[in-house]
């Protein structure tokens, strides 16, 4: 498992209002920190596996804490079973009714199998349900953030795994080969921006103009998709105006070829997975969280001159501030981790030793203590549930090229 944290309890979940993409069902806890969502076995698979044996692989997707599963055989003694870190914060109230709506569940997916046509092999998911009781416990790579602009990005010209029906794989060849997943190896499954637009009934209750996946299918080509692409990015009337908005492009270009080396360097196959970006779309929120971790990077290096902080690549870490924001993830490896305590985190691209550090020269233990610091962006992998290590197949071609198409895209943005 890749953290140490106790999972919310029942009363603690709400519906995810951040999802711009993908299957209804997933939850989020009261804070928002984590995010629950709803797959199947292969997904959790690959999770564990890749948080077990490929830490680089792990680097790029979002914080994996674990999985919940219900089912008609699920009781009060299999619920303190699987959850032993949780089962002393979920009410004997609480744990009756998520027996009671577990069986309910696996009743209705009964009956929906049961009603189903015996010569119908394969059709789309109409209700964007996915018929499971599992789901992974993940970091929400929105939490943080005081108006998440977000972005996901379907990867690959061929979307179907090796396992697809005929009917899947005739369909979602139909949608690549008149989308940009068939030029440019991905597409826009779905976007939404804060004050995306002049006109207020285009905006939602939070004032985000959201760009649902008939955008992405219908209104994206491969004539126009760096333009699109500039909608997420650039916006004058968030305050974000061509500086701000290619400091932003230049950050999660260093990322994306970050992407590019780990996909590069594993043996994987991934079908319809997505790469999800992330930024503060607040413009006057995301200059102050720029001078406030910029300020982290002063701090370190001066700390590595003053207290003796061993740095590996100095160089490195003057690069933490990039055209005024910082740079990649993997700024992760130019500090020896060993020689600072506390958490290190990644989004923020530099080590926070603002939080390890005390005033007095004290460390500090509190383990959450980066927790209130402004986040900047972040870029993960993320949908897994077609994906699986193959050793001696040789790298992703079919996700790469989409890598390698937003590269060349953000190269452009960038300037």
């Amino acid at each position: 498992m890749a953290a140490s944290r106790e999972l919310p309890n029942h009363a603690d979940l709400q519906p995810y209002n951040h999802a711009v993409a993908g299957h209804d069902g997933t939850l989020s806890d009261i804070d928002g920190e984590l995010f629950i969502k709803p797959c199947v076995q292969q997904e959790i698979d690959f999770y564990e596996k890749t948080f077990r044996d490929h830490p680089e692989f792990a680097s790029v997707m979002p914080l994996f804490f674990g999985t919940l599963s219900l089912n008609d055989a699920t009781d009060i003694n299999s619920l303190n079973e699987q959850l032993p870190a949780v089962s002393d914060h979920i009410s004997q109230g609480l744990k009756e009714e998520a027996v009671k709506m577990a069986k309910e569940a696996a009743a209705e997916a009964a009956a929906e199998i049961a009603d189903e046509p015996v010569d119908i092999a394969w059709k789309p998911n109409k209700n964007r349900k996915i018929a499971t009781n599992k789901s992974v416990v993940l970091q929400n790579t929105a939490h943080g953030f005081k108006k998440p602009n977000i972005l996901d990005a379907k990867l690959g010209r061929r979307l179907w795994a090796d396992d697809a029906p005929l009917e899947k794989r005739r369909r979602f060849d139909e949608i690549s080969r008149l989308t940009t997943n068939g030029s440019h190896g991905f597409r826009i499954a779905g976007m939404r921006v804060y004050k995306g637009s002049d006109n207020p009934e285009e905006l939602d209750a939070n004032g985000f103009k959201v760009y649902n996946k008939d955008y992405g299918r219908f209104q994206v080509n491969k004539d126009n998709i760096v333009q699109e692409m500039a909608k997420f990015i650039f916006n004058d009337r968030a305050g974000i105006d061509r500086e701000l908005g290619r400091a932003v492009a230049q950050a999660f270009l260093e990322d994306l070829k970050r992407v590019e080396e780990v996909l590069a360097n594993s043996e994987t196959r991934m079908y319809s997975a997505s790469l999800l970006f992330t930024f503060e779309g607040d413009g006057e929120a995301l200059r102050a969280a720029i001078e406030e971790n910029n300020a982290l990077v002063d701090k370190a290096n001066a700390l590595e001159e003053d207290d003796g902080i061993i740095v590996r690549g100095r160089k490195e870490l003057d690069a933490g501030k990039l055209n005024g924001i910082m740079v990649s993830q993997q700024d992760m490896g130019t500090v020896d981790i060993n020689a600072v305590s506390g958490a290190i985190e990644g989004d923020v691209k530099v080590v926070e030793l603002m939080g390890n550090v005390a005033s007095d020269g004290e460390d500090d233990d509190d383990d959450d203590g980066f927790s209130t610091l402004p986040r900047i962006y972040s870029l993960k992998l993320i949908d897994f549930a077609h994906a699986e290590w193959v050793p001696g197949q040789g790298p992703d071609e079919n996700s790469l090229l989409g890598v390698r198409s937003l590269i060349k895209i953000f190269e452009e943005l960038a300037q």
